[in-house]
């Protein structure tokens, strides 16, 4: 009887504290990933909600507004962070990395971001974006948040937009090297990090559960799981779509997440934001 008296003057506390917890805003800045949160019509309703809603459902004392723009890197945030109307906020989550690999733009060095060199790395436009936050609130919570494994990725709204996965380098250069960076970073400034590349659980091998590609010697199409299937092409312009929905794993199109994966990503902010 005193262990039941107990456990519930537990969650009876735990509930009160809950309810009485403040308000906060959150500001999520990031990419397409960032910017599908709630659009589940530009996934072809492949996803329902988004890492933001999941948050928020788990935490709803916390409100978020979307700064995420489809095809942005590090350096076209910093390069308009003047420009997208960035709000005072008590959190900031700054997700981004994965278009700056595909797109090139040097790493640069911790340097750049100590020296404020600007945009023209990843590490120098990273300074540019938390200065701009530093000037909006002084005090904010910062996570920085590492780019996520990715398969090759094809737009399921224009299938002819094809971008090789990370087992390829591009240009010399590894999509792990950036997630490095905004680890340095992290640690540079002790802000908070979710770890999305290295311990969120999204990895290459389970982005998708197969791509559906021509048989070569066929002509027929079979389902090919990783990584047999970096080895067989796909001609976007004659192919049918890789990825049926029976493909969908951590992602819906090898890139961005399904909502499974948007689950995964929201578990490691939670961790982090419930401590707010």
């Amino acid at each position: 009887m005193m262990k039941k008296l107990l456990l519930v003057l537990v969650v009876l506390v735990a509930v009160i504290c809950f309810a009485t917890r403040r308000e906060l805003k959150w500001a999520a800045i990031g990419d397409s990933i960032t910017y599908s949160n709630g659009k589940p019509e530009v996934t072809q309703n492949r996803i329902s909600k988004g890492f933001m809603d999941d948050v928020t459902a788990t935490l709803p004392y916390i409100h978020f507004t979307n700064h995420g723009y489809p095809g942005w890197t590090a350096k076209s945030m910093a390069d308009n962070i003047e420009k997208i109307g960035l709000e005072k906020a008590d959190i900031y989550s700054v997700f981004l990395g994965t278009n700056d690999w595909w797109v090139g733009l040097p790493i640069g060095t911790l340097k750049d971001y100590h020296e404020n060199t600007g945009n023209e790395t990843a590490y120098g436009s990273y300074r540019t974006i938390i200065n701009k936050i530093r000037s909006l609130n002084p005090d904010a919570k910062i996570i920085l948040m590492t780019p996520l494994q990715r398969t090759a990725y094809v737009d399921l709204n224009n299938p002819k937009v094809f971008i090789q996965g990370q087992y390829t380098p591009k240009d010399g250069v590894f999509l792990s090297q950036y997630a490095d960076a905004v680890k340095a970073i992290a640690k540079a400034e002790h802000f908070e990090l979710a770890d999305l590349y290295y311990k969120s659980g999204i990895t290459v091998e389970n982005a998708v559960n197969f791509r559906r590609l021509r048989n070569p010697k066929t002509g027929g199409y079979k389902n090919y799981t990783y990584p047999e299937y970096t080895t067989i092409p796909y001609n976007p312009a004659t192919d049918d779509y890789p990825y049926p929905e029976e493909a969908m794993n951590m992602t819906y199109d090898g890139l961005h997440p399904s909502d499974k994966g948007h689950a995964l990503i929201a578990k490691m902010l939670v961790e982090i934001m419930k401590k707010y």
